[in-house]
């Protein structure tokens, strides 16, 4: 008889600094069939194929994912919840539970979701295996690793194996079901935030970090091993890097291998740092108009602290403001294009006036009150594109703000993708200075820039810790507080 398997999973990363609530319209679920037939490559897809060429049945729940952005709607989450614990009550006798999980999901009034939704799966099966792929940047808590046998990470920065850590999920799984043991896992703690734009792979001292992993989990008995790097935009007491190793049930060799990893990590704390060109916002656009004089361009400016990639709410108006008040920035030909602002309202007075028409408003801050201010604009609507399916078929308008080319989206998306300029009639190629609300910079835009740089402006994804309002977060932690004897500690 075939081994059955149960699957499904949530996947947000939360920014608690951003007040915007991800509701019902914001996530989009993909449920039973859909899910089986979907042939994407995230981890899920991973999963689902691997258990299914190995012969095994995979009972599919649902999978909820959501861009970046604040905490969950509470009501929403906790539908969501009751439809995957029931589909959970309802598949019968099965062998196993395989789930696709971010681990940095947050839950307005709840806290940590993936906390929350394992315990309710554990009381449902206190015994089965249940194991979990994880984003890099998930946030383990005592409480999460406690209704979990195993876990996998992703082991790249960006996240190219998303699929293939889906595989080595679901290989745990097989391989325990058919050897017949119960996976054990264990975690050790490392007092440090640290930012994607400190931990690419490509470079030290991840890139020997993560080769270390690799070589633990071709040692005997070992199922995985994972540097889980927490998500420093979110203000839990349990935030941090965990180093994490799941094995075939020895669970002496799982506390000596965590614990060294975490001594390895914590070791080389000193040389994690920013290794792109990465300057104050004012000295970004001196910077920027020297380039210019010397004929390197296009520049790639990140406007980091609003990355709306890793959370921020894309409404953030302080580095256009500093723009604009820039003569020569504000006057080039072609415009300085900026990717990209999230506001409704702008975007249906835009729609509504059309194509070569002005419009009076203001632009910005219409969700993030606190760090910046809406900025009065006259804008000529240059572009309007309706429902783009590059961006969750949200609207997109292009304006020129007094001198420089703004998109405009009417929904919070990821704007790392130079076809969101193209779909309305810009060339990036052709421009020198194009701004875009992004951390590092993805493939397909750092390919255009002959320079790129990360502006350290202030938002929900501020890059300098030190400037974030954090409360619950538990102190000490590297670097807020310094140099400090860290006490690693297994979970």
């Amino acid at each position: 008889m075939k081994k059955r398997v149960f699957v499904g999973g949530l996947h947000h990363e939360s920014d608690t600094f951003n007040p915007i609530i991800t509701g019902r319209d914001d996530i989009w679920v993909t449920r039973g069939e859909d899910l089986l037939a979907n042939k994407g490559r995230s981890s899920v897809n991973g999963i689902i194929a691997t258990l299914t060429c190995a012969g095994y049945e995979v009972i599919p729940s649902l999978i909820a994912r959501a861009v970046p952005n604040g905490v969950w709607d509470r009501e929403y989450y906790l539908e969501l919840k009751e439809e995957l614990l029931t589909a959970l009550k309802k598949a019968g006798k099965i062998d196993g539970i395989s789930l696709s999980l971010h681990g940095s999901m947050r839950v307005d009034g709840i806290g940590e979701a993936e906390q929350d939704l394992l315990a309710s799966i554990r009381l449902v099966h206190p015994k089965l295996p249940i194991i979990t792929s994880l984003d890099m940047h998930a946030t383990l808590t005592r409480r999460m690793f406690s209704s979990l046998d195993g876990m996998v990470g992703y082991k790249c920065a960006p996240h190219t194996d998303t699929y293939e850590t889906g595989i080595h999920s679901a290989l745990m799984m097989i391989r325990a079901l058919e050897e017949g043991f119960l996976p054990t896992s264990a975690a050790c703690r490392i007092p440090m935030l640290i930012a994607g734009e400190q931990s690419e792979t490509s470079v030290e001292p991840m890139r020997s970090l993560i080769e270390e992993c690799r070589r633990i989990e071709r040692t005997e008995h070992v199922l995985s091993c994972s540097y889980l790097l927490g998500f420093p935009w979110a203000d839990g007491e349990e935030n941090g890097v965990h180093a994490v190793v799941t094995t075939d049930g020895d669970q002496g060799l799982a506390d000596r291998l965590a614990r060294e990893m975490g001594e390895l990590f914590w070791g080389r704390r000193r040389e994690f740092g920013f290794y792109n060109e990465t300057r104050m916002p004012s000295d970004a656009l001196e910077a920027t108009r020297k380039s210019l004089e010397d004929g390197v361009f296009p520049v790639v400016i990140s406007d980091s602290g609003d990355n709306p990639t890793a959370g921020s709410s894309q409404d953030v108006t302080t580095f256009l403001s500093l723009i604009l008040e820039d003569k020569t920035l504000s006057s080039l030909t072609p415009p300085l294009v900026y990717q990209g602002f999230y506001d409704p309202e702008v975007v249906m007075l835009a729609k509504e006036a059309g194509v070569g028409k002005t419009i009076g408003t203001t632009l910005g801050a219409k969700f993030d009150t606190l760090k910046s201010k809406g900025i009065a604009i006259r804008a000529e609507v240059k572009a309007i594109v309706e429902k783009w399916e590059g961006a969750y078929n949200s609207d997109l308008v292009l304006l020129d703000v007094q001198g420089i080319d703004v998109v405009v989206t009417g929904k919070h998306v990821g704007c790392y993708d130079p076809e969101m300029m193209r779909i309305l009639g810009v060339v990036p190629e052709e421009r020198k200075v194009i701004v875009v609300k992004l951390g590092y910079l993805e493939p397909e835009i750092r390919s255009i820039a002959r320079r790129s740089m990360m502006a350290l402006t202030t938002g929900s994804t501020d890059e300098l810790f030190e400037r974030l309002p954090y409360r619950k977060l538990k102190r000490p932690i590297y670097p807020l507080d310094g140099e400090f004897e860290a006490e690693l500690v297994l979970l």
